[in-house]
């Protein structure tokens, strides 16, 4: 990669690994020869298996995350590393270090704050039936709940700026990381990018670390949570919908009675109905409360983005040196 771009910027490649002993030595060393300028770091979440050593043999600096799960080490790794650019991998083998200098040269004249390498092959190679079904249908979720700015919401392949680490509030504790990152751009409306690049197989015997349906549920449950804190008044007002749908639903019948005979003759029917029709109304009016609330709370976190320096450092311009006889001229004159 040629430094113009980049000028003194600091790049770290970050690499979260559970059990990768298979793999990450051969990662580590072909991410040192595709960013040679780079500092590889590899947090190990208790592996049982050498992972640590093979990381560290490859000439990568190692630490250890305790709590289980990649949203923790995650965590950790934005708020230890110091850098300019990070580029996030998996240790797996999955993702080509080859590509990392294209999501940097990307991230660097786009000027974004992320850059996601969509997975090109993501469906025909998602191990089991229910890994390339659960893509499709999260990744439409959240075009519909989020916006379009994301087509593979799950790629573990991002380079983010400095901007982007710092002002990241991560708070999921496993795969469903990728998801809040891609919520958190969404969000604050930062400058995003996606490039297609091939997805890997792993190599025998290495094993995927997901579970179609554990993690499909915690991720769907993170969707929730997350529609819940950004878009409060489209939660709510959707679990408002359902109690005034349910409410009608019971007190329809009990309103045609009424009127052909002027009698109220299902009265814990028509009590139960007024009492969903009161829950809707209260469960709307948190949800506009909570609307604003999350307002104030999007304005706090972009102007703490914006608090932060937005170049990378750059090179310093060339002074012109002037001929001796013409500086001689300047200074007769």
């Amino acid at each position: 990669m040629t430094s113009a771009p980049l000028g003194n910027a600091a790049i770290a490649v970050l690499l979260p690994c559970y059990n990768e002993a298979s793999t990450i030595a051969d990662v580590v060393r072909d991410f040192r020869a595709a960013l040679p300028q780079a500092r590889i770091y590899v947090y190990d979440n208790n592996s049982t298996d050498g992972t640590a050593l093979q990381a560290m043999l490859a000439g990568a600096e190692v630490f250890r995350e305790r709590r289980q799960g990649k949203g923790h080490v995650v965590r950790r790794m934005f708020a230890d590393i110091e850098a300019d650019i990070y580029v996030m991998a998996d240790g797996d083998g999955t993702y080509s270090p080859k590509d990392a200098e294209e999501l940097v040269r990307t991230l660097v004249t786009e000027r974004a704050d992320m850059v996601v390498g969509t997975r090109r092959g993501v469906h025909a190679d998602a191990g089991r039936q229910g890994h390339a079904a659960g893509n499709r249908v999260f990744n439409m979720l959240y075009r519909a709940i989020f916006g379009r700015d994301f087509t593979d919401i799950f790629s573990g392949y991002r380079a983010f700026s400095r901007r982007f680490v710092k002002s990241f509030p991560a708070v999921s504790a496993g795969f469903e990381i990728e998801t809040e990152m891609s919520v958190h751009a969404s969000r604050l409306k930062l400058p995003v990018s996606e490039i297609e690049l091939d997805y890997g197989r792993r190599p025998e015997g290495s094993h995927s670390k997901l579970s179609t349906y554990r993690d499909g549920a915690k991720i769907l449950w993170m969707f929730a949570m997350l529609m819940k804190e950004t878009r409060p008044f489209a939660f709510f007002g959707t679990l408002s919908g359902g109690l005034m749908t349910g409410s009608l639903v019971f007190m329809a019948p009990v309103l045609l009675a009424y009127f052909e005979t002027g009698l109220v003759e299902r009265m814990p029917t028509w009590v139960f109905s007024l009492v969903l029709m009161l829950m809707s109304l209260l469960v709307l009016t948190a949800g506009l409360i909570l609307d604003s609330l999350s307002r104030a709370r999007s304005e706090q976190l972009r102007i703490h983005y914006l608090s932060m320096p937005a170049e990378l450092a750059r090179p310093q311009p060339v002074e012109v040196v002037r001929p001796a006889k013409h500086r001689q001229q300047r200074s007769q004159a």
